[in-house]
Parts: C-alpha cells; structure tokens; sequence
C-alpha cells in the first residue's frame, strides 16, 4: 500500500518520541514537573498521529470495512489505555527496514528480524512492567533492573520466579511477553534448522562436484589411453606390411 509505504519512517520517528515520553517518567521518577508535562504532550502527539496512521489506512484500503475487522487490535491498542505499552511495537517498523538492508541472504534476515525483535520487546515489557508494579502493594520489582532481569528471564522461558507481576496490567503484560518469548523461541529453532540443512545441500554439491571432477578426469585419462593404443595398433600395422616382401 501506497499509504504504508509514505508514512514508515514518519511511524518510526512517531514511535521513537513515544517511547521517550513514555519510558522517562518511568525510569526517572522524580523528574521536574515541566519535562513530566513534555512527556505527556509527546505522548498525546504520538497519539494522534498513530491515529491518523490508522485512519488513513481504512481511507486507502480496497475493502475498508474487512480491513476493519482485520485490524480490530490496532484499533483497541489506540483506544483502551491499558493497552498503551503496545504502541512501542510499532518499532517493530524500523525492524522492516534494516530487513531490506540485508539483502537476500536468509540468516542475516533472520538475524536481524530476531535481534531487533528480542531488544524491542524486552525493553517495552520491562517498561510497562515496571509501570504497573512500582509502588503497589506486595509488588517485588521495584527498579528497572529488577523489570529487565525479568523480562529476560520469561522471554527465555526460564522464570525463576524471584521477581513477577502481581498487578493485573503486569499479568497482561506477563502473558503477551511469554507468547512472544515462544514464538521467538520458534523463529530461533526455525533459522538454526534451515541453516543445518543449507550446510548439508553445501556439503552434498562439494561432495558431488569432487566425484564428477574425478568421474570426468578418469573420461579424460581412458580417452588418451585409447589413443595410444590405437596409435601403437596402427605403427604395428605399417611395420609388419613393410616388412613383407
């Protein structure tokens, strides 16, 4: 689409000034009243041009109305406060384009997209994790640290279980980060059997291209082989005619 391909960096550049208007509040708590008040003006600005992003989408789309339906998630994500955090995944745009950048080799695609990926979702997860668990009743994370070493730990499937949510939004967050720990998870195990496979495709050529050079040196040597002999047949042949009286 015309429309998506215009607005990917402007989107990227959106996404950047949200997540600093949302992430310095909260790693900074203490900061002065005026640069809380910057945050939420960047907050609402990078609001509403996620909201005409998404309108201008419906606008240009063939079937506006199954578009719609299809994009039911961006909607909620613009509309349910809860579900803030997730406008941070629109950095996920920026991963489309170093994709490009990468050319057609399938482990540096793939090497990007789980990189960039990785980085992005831990870092909004122990943000919005850090967000609905500082100072609340019985919550164990307490510092940005404690949310990273905690998002790193689900992401990975481990969960030693010294620090987790105990707030229904740092629950939400839990669960969207575990579903994108296993499909990172896949996409790893994905890449690193493809790549065993291309080893062995490589292995197998190599292999089959040594034996037709020997295959055809072997042609080669029988061929001078045969010429010789005939040669020799026929310098036997001319000797014994001139031999005869």
């Amino acid at each position: 689409m015309v429309w998506e391909r215009r607005t990917e960096w402007p989107l990227v550049v959106a996404a950047l000034m949200f997540l600093l208007g949302y992430a310095l509040p909260i790693l900074d708590p203490g900061v002065p009243p005026a640069l809380r008040s910057g945050c939420t003006v960047i907050l609402a600005a990078t609001w509403l041009v996620f909201v005409v992003d998404f309108l201008g989408r419906i606008w240009f789309a063939e079937r506006r109305g199954h578009y719609l339906v299809r994009h039911l998630p961006d909607l909620l994500v613009l509309a349910v406060p809860i579900l803030r955090p997730l406008r941070l995944l629109r950095l996920l745009v920026l991963v489309k384009v170093l994709n490009r950048q990468a050319g057609n080799a399938l482990r540096g695609r793939v090497a990007i997209y789980v990189g960039a990926a990785a980085v992005t979702v831990i870092f909004c997860a122990a943000l919005a994790v850090l967000d609905a668990e500082r100072g609340r009743p019985g919550a164990n994370i307490a510092t940005f640290g404690d949310a990273a070493w905690w998002a790193v730990t689900t992401v990975m499937t481990v969960g030693y279980g010294d620090r987790y949510p105990v707030t229904v939004e740092g629950r939400f967050v839990a669960v969207g980060l575990m579903v994108a720990g296993i499909a990172l998870i896949g996409v790893v195990t994905a890449s690193f059997a493809t790549w065993l496979i291309d080893k062995v495709r490589q292995v197998e050529a190599e292999s089959r291209a040594a034996t037709s050079a020997d295959v055809n040196a072997l042609r080669t040597e029988m061929t001078a082989l045969r010429e010789q002999l005939a040669l020799r047949a026929d310098e036997s042949t001319g000797n014994g005619s001139t031999q005869k009286p």
